[in-house]
């Protein structure tokens, strides 16, 4: 909740908490750890074609930073990751999640005057049922990046009860 709660007061338009903070949460509470650290970063995304470059976003991470040095905080607007990602251009910051490498993953949170609101494009089925599936892009297109990522990311060392699904 702090970590949402410092995001909501930069008042960021489409802004969300997301990905491996989100999914990692959740994995560590079906995997009933006690203790759950923060990943390697905390991912902010949000959306304004008006304000889309690098140098905003490292405003707001100095910003971040400031209220809590601990947190490796990463802010990208979603409005300019398309480039590099060699996708077409996001219309928000959920549609942007959509071009993810897996389902468990596009997942973001955020705080909100009524409560915690939750956007997840493919759903929650395999983030609660700890399957790590592909993206409709990363089954063929960028296959072997995926396969590289499931490598690299080593997920079944600290949560062993995923079913990791390679791309067909």
């Amino acid at each position: 909740m702090r970590i949402l709660r410092m995001v909501k007061e930069q008042q960021l338009p489409d802004c969300w908490v997301a990905a491996g903070f989100v999914r990692s949460a959740i994995w560590d509470e079906f995997h009933q750890r006690h203790t759950s650290t923060l990943p390697e970063d905390v991912d902010v995304i949000w959306f304004d074609r008006a304000q889309a470059t690098a140098v905003v976003d490292a405003h707001y991470e100095t910003a971040l930073r400031s209220m809590d040095s601990t947190v490796k905080w990463s802010v990208r607007n979603q409005a300019r990751m398309h480039l590099r990602n060699a996708d077409l251009p996001y219309t928000s910051a959920t549609d942007a999640m959509t071009y993810w490498p897996e389902t468990a993953t596009a997942i973001a949170v955020r705080l909100t005057e009524s409560g915690i609101e939750v956007a997840a494009p493919f759903g929650l089925d395999d983030l609660f049922d700890l399957i790590v599936r592909p993206t409709a892009r990363f089954q063929f297109e960028k296959r072997q990046e995926y396969l590289k990522r499931l490598r690299l990311k080593n997920w079944l060392a600290t949560w062993p009860d995923l079913k990791i699904l390679a791309a067909d």
